[in-house]
């Protein structure tokens, strides 16, 4: 490139002084292309050097931050076997050794006259030394040390072949040449009311603070801004679907629902009436319905699903219900099907194992508006299928569907009410960013008459005594469940398989009838084996977590999943959810065979203590973050490059206000005090908008 290049935001940043193509490849490994990419890079914290103690001054137990040149690396083994490598770090007032246990990896990473910053406690061995400290290796040679001495530094996300003083280098260079280009986003009045600095101050600070409070101040800026224009987005989508998209207004004529209701075994809760009254209230407005439905399991969601669906079809309309399994589509269907006969509602079952036959004659039916509500798996969506009149879309544990599989199911209707169900509890984090623009409802009462279920942590010497306790209910007329993470012995993962776990009940349970049923299954099977489960002709299934969601089998009492370690508090409590659903009292074992960390263990006995979803949707969010417990790509979460949806949660609610109270005030963006971000929603974000439209 010419030496008179004219920088930009947008310029490829291996044009910067010191980059070069070779180390713009390894910058491109963290996602930075731009100039306004290496800007926008968040350090992943900050040392202070002002605050470094000297090697000559620590002291025994204290905890502390040292700097230093390595004067050697080591490795060896200890007596037992176990790999050490070891440093000794010098400041020019004493030497440190310092000790990693189990990590030969390291003595590659660590070089000879290398400046390493080390951070642990102080321990004595023959000496003062560090024990597995953290550390930062932050240069290779003596120019970056003597550059920034004394200042605040910030640690960013590295690849290899990358340092940090030669990263510093090209931002400071970078924010030198096109820092005065960085336009404002923000409206004054939302800087002044949350404190944030402007963006080109913030951008300063976040890379060359000169105090680490100063650096937190501009992440908090940048954080805002990213929850804020997410939020934003949320809000214009929400006033584009009631503006634009007109639904059929259905009234309740209490006809239909009212016979239901007369006819259902139970009386509703109160939480279950309010939702009804909710979904009524949407429904009979012009506008499409688009709303969440979350309650615990057992809390009774489906019966409010069919209300829903009578009032569609007391207004002409049909009903459709698409289940992810094959097994919890069939169970909403013989539930229902026969009350639904009762009130005159031709209905049906479609899933992908339907008869050909059978299949040809449901999906005709579909067409011409026989068939009013109709129940199935993803078969619902093939475009085989076209339905007469959808009026109401409602999705079951939905969580399992990707957002376009619930678009494309939505389509099937001339703007169809839309009803989205889990069993999950959605902590509120999360409702408000991937479901920001859906009306939530929650059913956070169980039916009368459930009785807590008894959940107990049992270790392998005490596993004996537990089959013999279920061998007792099982002669009492009771079933049980015993679930296994994995279908197959993994010598990788050292775990029980749920085809080898089978075999040794049919050996330990000789007189039980014991059943195996897994994901691998053909459908039909599956559905086979659940059945004669559900008329008791298996007294014990093993399982994998197919059995996970919608399950009903009153009559099944007991719980015994084996390591328990392996999933999370929210499938635990689903899986905990398959039992209780009697009158009489239920069980749920977890059953470790093996040690566990400390961790896995008080996750374990905090799920032990709690039967609430609600909390231990929190939890695990908590414990697993937001990513690992809902997945990106399936459940549209927003990939946030400043944000931690836990540690931010005041500013994400603080954010989601302003946004919506702006987008209420100016549905168009159009004052003259928010065009900066009309441009940006228009220029940066039109494909989010789009995907936030069937998220």
């Amino acid at each position: 490139m010419k030496k008179n290049l004219s920088y930009n935001l947008d310029t490829p940043v291996q044009y910067l002084k010191g980059i070069g193509p070779m180390r713009a490849a390894r910058l491109g490994r963290l996602g930075i292309g731009t100039i306004q990419d290496l800007l926008y890079l968040i350090p992943r914290r900050y040392i202070d050097y002002s605050r470094l103690v000297k090697i000559g001054d620590i002291k025994v137990k204290d905890e502390v931050t040292i700097s230093g040149k390595i004067a050697g690396v080591q490795s060896r083994r200890t007596r037992r076997g176990v790999p050490v490598t070891m440093l000794a770090v010098t400041d020019g007032t004493g030497v440190l050794s310092v000790r990693w246990f189990n990590r030969p990896d390291l003595k590659r990473q660590f070089k000879t006259n290398e400046l390493v910053v080390l951070s642990g406690v102080v321990s004595y061995y023959a000496g003062k030394q560090l024990v597995n400290p953290s550390y930062e290796i932050v240069s290779t040679d003596d120019s970056g040390g003597a550059l920034y001495a004394g200042a605040v530094i910030p640690v960013y996300p590295l690849t290899e072949g990358l340092n940090i003083w030669e990263l510093r280098r090209a931002i400071r260079f970078a924010y030198e040449k096109v820092g005065s280009l960085l336009i404002e986003s923000l409206p004054d009045y939302l800087l002044k009311q949350n404190e944030l600095l402007p963006v080109r101050d913030a951008i300063y600070q976040l890379h060359f603070p000169d105090r680490i409070e100063a650096g937190m101040t501009a992440r908090r800026r940048l954080v805002y801004e990213e929850l804020f224009l997410f939020e934003l987005l949320l809000a214009l989508r929400r006033k584009q679907i009631l503006a634009q998209l007109r639904g059929f207004a259905m009234t309740d004529h209490k006809d239909l629902t009212r016979r239901f209701l007369e006819h259902l075994a139970f009386e509703l809760t109160g939480c279950q009436q309010r939702v009804i009254d909710e979904i009524r209230q949407d429904m009979a407005s012009s506008h499409i319905m688009n709303r969440l439905l979350q309650g615990d399991v057992g809390s009774g969601k489906t019966v409010v699903a069919l209300y829903a669906m009578l009032i569609a079809v007391e207004n002409g309309f049909q009903a459709a219900l698409m289940a992810p399994t094959e097994i919890l589509a069939e169970q909403h269907y013989s539930f229902y099907s026969d009350r639904l006969n009762a009130l005159g509602i031709t209905n049906a079952l479609l899933t992908g194992s339907t008869k050909k036959r059978l299949y040809d004659e449901i999906v005709l039916g579909v067409k011409t508006g026989r068939v009013r509500i109709v129940f199935g798996t993803h078969a619902l969506i093939e475009s085989t299928v076209e339905f007469y009149n959808l009026g109401l879309a409602v999705v079951d544990e939905q969580h399992r569907f990707g957002v376009a599989q619930r678009a494309r199911f939505a389509n099937k209707g001339i703007t169809p009410d839309l009803l989205v169900m889990t069993a999950t509890p959605i902590p509120r984090t999360l409702s408000m960013t991937i479901y920001g623009d859906l009306d939530i409802s929650s059913l956070d009462e169980k039916p009368p008459g459930r009785k807590p279920i008894v959940t107990k942590v049992v270790r392998s010497r005490e596993q004996a005594a537990v089959f013999g306790f279920v061998r007792d209910k099982i002669r009492a007329g009771h079933q049980a469940f015993v679930v296994y993470p994995v279908i197959e012995e993994s010598e990788r993962l050292e775990l029980k398989s749920a085809t080898a776990a089978h075999r040794e009940m049919q050996q330990t349970f000789v007189d039980c009838r014991v059943g195996l049923i897994h994901g691998r299954m053909s459908s039909q099977d599956r559905v086979r084996v659940m059945e004669e489960f559900r008329q008791g002709l298996i007294d014990i299934l093993v399982s994998t977590t197919v059995i996970e969601v919608g399950v009903d089998i009153p009559n099944a009492i007991i719980m015994a999943i084996e390591h328990p370690e392996r999933f999370g508090l929210a499938q635990l409590h689903q899986l905990r959810g398959r039992v209780g659903r009697g009158a009489a009292e239920s069980y749920c074992f977890l059953l470790l065979d093996r040690m566990i960390s400390d961790a896995a263990y008080e996750r374990l006995s905090y799920f032990e203590k709690t039967d609430d979803g609600f909390c231990l949707a929190e939890k695990d969010l908590q414990l697993r973050g937001p990513g690992e417990l809902l997945g990106h790509r399936q459940h549209g979460l927003p990939d946030f490059k400043y944000a931690d949806l836990i540690d931010d949660i005041d500013l994400l609610k603080r954010a989601r206000d302003d946004a919506f109270d702006l987008v209420k005030n100016d549905p168009t963006l159009a004052g003259p005090e928010h065009q900066a971000l009309r441009t940006l929603v228009k220029t940066r974000h039109q494909d989010r908008m789009e995907l936030l439209g069937i998220g």
